[in-house]
């Protein structure tokens, strides 16, 4: 036994795979967020990240943990990844967070340049798991799925498709939730609200790299029928615009939402705060939130960082349907209202305002399930499977 736990307890020197800070992107902020946390839990072998660079990115200047710089429509730089991994002895495993957009090539294809490549353990993280996909992305999902040690998903429901869709062994697919801060519980919002200039509000929010597949227009819509019966309300729409949406097409969407505002006459209630947020702040507008909403439109979206962070605050929670929230809000967790549907979300605030003991009830629900979620308790899942996927564990 004392033998077991050395062992478990031994250093891991692992590479990260992803995008990062300082780029904004809610995976560049999961990856630092994990690294952080596993550090705490593996001090004598500090994570190391090579990081996913675009024509956005190539001037960033990152913080020293990254060693390398991954061109994503450069497949040599793949693998030259690869090949210095098989190489060396300083690391012993990678850790890949995937998502499609974020690699070079047709669906993000490039990434199979690695990962074919690696001699050594591969621990991939989904954190996007879809059932209808083109045949070039479940190529990639397969083989990612084939070349990994252990795969993770953060929802009970990707983890029975990517076994039942994607021939992914049940043995090696691990469901581990997104990680969230050690938030206090946060029914009493008053203290931030009087910092964000909010007293005497009730505050609706959501946070987000703002983007059409958002779907705030839908919250906007709502707001009309709660303004008639909730006097001082206010809803915060916090977020620059994502940066790939941005060199597209510029403000339109932003520009969008604040023209269907002074059309439904609620422009007064509707108040944007055009700013990535750090850590601090973003605790604080989620501390000063009433209600959370995610009116989200792709029904496979697999997470939610912003959702994760309201439920681990123990906040009352609005959303659309999506794989994520019908998961994570249901029992009784939160409130689903049907996609595209404005009167939906004003009749779920109004219902919830009215009735104390079903809000006070859906928030300490929430708060129940974000005790799972804080970054200690994720971290010591990802640290140990590390060490089973290198052998460590066994």
């Amino acid at each position: 036994m004392e033998e077991s736990i050395k062992t478990l307890s031994e250093p891991v020197k692992a590479l990260y795979l992803a995008t990062y800070i300082p780029r904004k992107c809610g995976i560049a902020t999961f990856t630092k967020d994990l690294i952080n946390a596993v550090n705490l839990l593996n001090p004598l072998s500090l994570g190391k990240v090579a990081v996913m660079d675009n024509a956005l990115t190539q001037k960033l200047e990152y913080p020293h943990e990254v060693k390398m710089r991954i061109q994503d429509d450069n497949p040599q730089d793949y693998i030259k990844v690869a090949d210095y991994v098989n190489m060396t002895e300083e690391f012993e495993a990678v850790v890949l967070q995937h998502e499609f957009g974020i690699f070079g090539g047709p669906d993000g294809e490039n990434i199979l340049e690695l990962t074919q490549a690696l001699k050594k353990p591969l621990l991939v993280t989904f954190h996007t798991v879809v059932s209808d996909c083109s045949e070039n992305m479940r190529r990639i999902m397969t083989s990612l799925c084939t070349t990994a040690k252990y795969v993770v998903v953060m929802l009970q429901g990707a983890r029975e498709m990517l076994i039942d869709l994607y021939g992914a062994k049940p043995d090696k697919v691990v469901v581990i939730h997104h990680g969230v801060p050690d938030f206090p519980m946060m029914s009493g919002a008053n203290g931030a609200k009087n910092k964000l200039g909010l007293d005497g509000k009730t505050v609706m929010t959501s946070i987000n790299l703002l983007g059409a597949n958002k779907g705030l227009e839908h919250a906007i819509e709502a707001i009309p029928a709660i303004k008639k019966r909730v006097e001082d309300f206010v809803y915060l729409i916090v977020g620059e615009t994502h940066p790939i949406v941005k060199q597209a097409e510029g403000e339109a969407y932003r520009q969008k939402l604040e023209n269907l505002a002074s059309q439904l006459g609620v422009s007064g209630q509707v108040r944007f705060v055009n700013k990535y947020l750090g850590l601090g702040e973003l605790v604080e507008y989620i501390a000063a939130s009433d209600f959370y909403v995610t009116p989200y439109l792709n029904p496979q979206q697999a997470a939610s960082g912003s959702l994760a962070y309201a439920i681990g605050a123990g906040k009352a929670c609005i959303s659309t349907p999506y794989a994520y929230a019908a998961e994570m809000l249901g029992d009784g967790r939160g409130m689903l209202v049907p996609f595209r549907d404005g009167a939906a979300i004003a009749q779920s605030v109004l219902e919830l305002l009215a009735d104390q003991h079903k809000r006070e009830e859906c928030q300490s629900k929430a708060y129940a399930v974000g005790r799972t979620m804080t970054w200690h308790n994720v971290a010591h899942q990802y640290y140990h499977l590390y060490q089973y996927a290198i052998g460590k564990g066994c």
